[in-house]
């Protein structure tokens, strides 16, 4: 079956074109582009005048593993959401699972280093379940410096998953900001030798903690530069909070000397985790310049009242996810800030989105619209259209080239060395892959909240993820399962 969308605004940020066209579909994939394509009998054909039609969002920066969550996804304009921060372990259950489950959207995962060295510095056997690696993060035994022996036994771990299709390695070295700096010297040799990237939680600043054993924002650069490898540095906003003008700095220095390092960065004031994660001690928070009060339990809403209450919860359940308010979306200077993560060049929009919980302990629904009382970051549901309303409708800092460029074709540039699969994503001319979106450029914006984070963006009319549509005049299909999965191929 063809589908011929017709007289829309198309938008390729592979080619720089921008203009009033056609778009033939055929088995997944783009077969013309153009004015005044001919449509065939027994084509679909669909008016998308005075719509926005360009290549799906690719999210590098997605723990969403549940239909649930990929629904919220879709109706935000995201293709392909792959977890490439944290990873996960066994990668071949990883996806495997996702398969038999089925998913709205691509999927791919990269290995996970947290995971590795649990298991064999705590014994702690990886299930490739985000929920049980969430409650690792707390777990301090993991969180050392490795002996030799050790090294060589969770890297040999890494490098098998490597050769198993991870689509690199997920580093989340701010869990564990203490370790040996050698160790993740020695981590970017083996991902340079694989022809691998690196995503990284950047340990902490000096700004925050002066006794770190280095600079988190100029580690990565420094170890890019030392070892060649293509280091990613996650969610820039979150991590650098107020110092996040040094931290661009420091990157924009690094890469200009060389350094293969590229950005992310997600358009909320607060993020979300476990509350055992190293850096929500209250000891950690103070040097942020952070309370207690900044963090409030996601399940339950609870914000905390005080030091002595957040050591309970941390030790009670250290995989609870909570929000950390790290930036005051009120007040101009921190919007400011935010704005600057977003603007630097060639950053790319990353959700860092987590899994919808309800209060039955569950984190998966097939029903739609989803059963009320779900629990998650409001960037699950909002990164793009809340980044494209601030960036393009609001402020008019990014064309919609531009906005394409850094939402899809950007990120899918960032996997062409570990994934030959990807060299076909993130555009839209001929021999391109059918993940595309058709958005309202007059209405497109979020509509999740922090106390109501599960509402559907508005404004995008009709997605397809290869060639299948998934909305469809702004409703959701629920019958649609078409997403496949994004494998490394090791040298």
């Amino acid at each position: 079956m063809r589908t011929l969308l017709r007289g829309g605004r198309v938008i390729d940020p592979a080619t720089g074109f921008d203009g009033m066209a056609d778009v033939l579909v055929s088995d997944g994939v783009v077969t013309a582009v153009g004015a005044g394509l001919t449509a065939e009998p027994g084509d679909v054909e669909i008016d998308v005048s005075g719509l926005v039609v360009g290549p799906g969002f690719i999210d590098l920066h997605s723990h969403v593993h549940t239909i649930a969550g990929q629904r919220l996804q879709a109706m935000d304009g995201v293709t392909t959401a792959l977890d490439l921060e944290a990873g996960l372990m066994p990668i071949e259950r990883a996806y495997a699972e996702a398969a038999a489950a089925g998913r709205p959207l691509h999927y791919g995962f990269s290995a996970s280093w947290g995971a590795a060295r649990a298991q064999v510095l705590a014994g702690i056997e990886p299930d490739a379940n985000i929920d049980s690696g969430l409650a690792v993060l707390g777990n301090p035994v993991w969180q050392r410096s490795s002996s030799p022996t050790e090294l060589a036994a969770w890297l040999s771990l890494v490098d098998g998953e490597l050769a198993a299709g991870a689509l690199g390695v997920g580093v989340l070295l701010g869990y564990a900001p203490d370790t040996d700096p050698g160790e993740f010297l020695a981590l970017a040799r083996l991902a340079k030798e694989a022809g691998a990237p690196t995503y990284t939680h950047v340990r902490e600043l000096v700004e925050v903690n002066p006794e770190t054993p280095i600079d988190g924002s100029a580690e990565i650069a420094i170890v890019a530069a030392e070892t060649g490898a293509a280091m990613h540095h996650c969610h820039v906003n979150s991590t650098s909070g107020h110092q996040i003008e040094r931290v661009l700095a420091a990157l924009e220095a690094g890469r200009a000397a060389g350094s293969r390092v590229t950005v992310e960065a997600y358009p909320y004031g607060a993020g979300s985790t476990a509350i055992g994660a190293a850096f929500l001690s209250p000891e950690r928070l103070k040097m942020k310049g952070l309370t207690p009060s900044s963090v409030i339990m996601l399940e339950s809403g609870e914000r905390i009242a005080d030091a002595g209450r957040l050591l309970q919860v941390r030790a009670e359940d250290p995989g609870a996810p909570c929000i950390l308010e790290f930036l005051d979306e009120s007040s101009p200077r921190d919007l400011g800030l935010l704005h600057q993560a977003l603007a630097f060049p060639d950053a790319i929009v990353a959700s860092d989105a987590l899994p919808v919980y309800w209060k039955n302990g569950t984190s998966e629904s097939t029903e739609w619209p989803l059963p009320p009382g779900g629990a998650t970051h409001p960037r699950t549901s909002g990164t793009y259209a809340k980044t494209l309303r601030l960036m393009v409708r609001e402020s008019k800092a990014w064309t919609w080239l531009e906005a394409f460029r850094r939402c899809s074709y950007l990120p899918a540039r960032v996997l062409d060395e570990v994934a030959p699969g990807a060299v076909a994503k993130g555009r839209l001319d001929v021999g391109a892959d059918a993940d595309i979106v058709v958005l309202d450029p007059e209405t497109i914006t979020d509509a999740a909240t922090y106390f109501d984070p599960t509402r559907p963006s508005v404004g995008v009319r009709h997605l397809f993820v290869s060639g299948v549509p998934v909305v469809t005049d702004g409703n959701l299909r629920t019958d649609a399962f078409p997403g496949k999965p994004l494998r490394g191929e090791p040298r």
